[in-house]
């Protein structure tokens, strides 16, 4: 259910370093085993992650009683899908491929009841306020909604000034591995040039008062990162973590050398 008060959005707010996971194996089950293992915050992924409506609601019913708080990332700024998360009670977002102002503008709209913005209502019908039962939900609610953007195109990233200034906005998330691609260096975010335009990039956030965020598997560069500021910081993603585990077994078993690294020695987003 919906707690009043946003704490990771409180944690962002007063600059405390927040550690999370990425989940998408779309599993209310998978999310649970990892919800006690020390993370901050769990990122459901509805972009690039099978996920549905129900899936993620399974997913925010399993980790309710644990103290990682689950942030859901939509498929797209959609005033649609943002009220549907919000009302079966995801209370942060991340909303992806925000390019400007003005659409950053729209996603904080999405989140938000009128006057403030063009959330529908429908409490009644809602997780989010325990069907009515959360006392003056409807008046509180738009002060707890935590408005993560990401910024992962070169035009986007000229924006980030214009973006961090959007009121309702608490934070703004580099996607490495889209910015790399629209720079040319596609499955290459190791690539100097891009993390240049990284590091740049999260100064800047920083410097104009906003949280910073980032997803990045590599160690290294996962601290590094957080030593220029990243407030919410995703240090690895369920699946991967699933994946290596189980290839690393599999091999000492059987007695197989490990497969040749890709070509690319840069770091891996995932």
């Amino acid at each position: 259910m919906m707690a009043m008060e946003n704490t990771f959005k409180r944690a962002l707010a007063q600059k405390q370093s927040q550690i999370g996971l990425w989940l998408g194996m779309c599993s209310g089950y998978a999310a649970e085993m990892v919800a006690g293992a020390g993370f901050d915050w769990l990122l459901i992924d509805a972009e690039h992650a099978p996920n549905t409506l129900d899936s993620v609601l399974a997913q925010l019913q399993a980790l309710a009683p644990h103290p990682a708080h689950p942030v859901v990332r939509s498929a797209w700024n959609d005033i649609v899908e943002i009220k549907r998360l919000l009302d079966v009670g995801a209370t942060t977002l991340l909303i992806p491929m925000v390019q400007n102002a003005n659409e950053a503008q729209r996603a904080v709209a999405s989140t938000r009841y009128p006057p403030q913005g063009v959330r529908g209502v429908g409490a009644a019908l809602a997780r989010a306020s325990q069907w009515n039962r959360t006392p003056n939900y409807l008046k509180r609610a738009n002060d707890q909604i935590c408005v993560l953007v990401q910024v992962e195109t070169v035009s986007a990233m000229a924006e980030i000034e214009a973006i961090c200034a959007v009121d309702g906005v608490d934070g703004v998330f580099i996607g490495p591995s889209d910015l790399a691609a629209d720079m040319g260096h596609l499955g290459d975010p190791g690539h100097p040039d891009v993390q240049r335009a990284v590091e740049d990039g999260i100064r800047r956030i920083v410097a104009s008062g906003k949280a910073a965020g980032i997803l990045i598997a590599d160690e290294a560069l996962a601290r590094r990162y957080i030593e220029l500021g990243t407030t919410f910081t995703a240090v690895g993603v369920d699946t991967t973590l699933l994946v290596k585990s189980a290839e690393a077994l599999a091999r000492r078993f059987k007695g197989e050398e490990a497969p040749a690294p890709p070509k690319s020695d840069g770091p891996s987003v995932y």
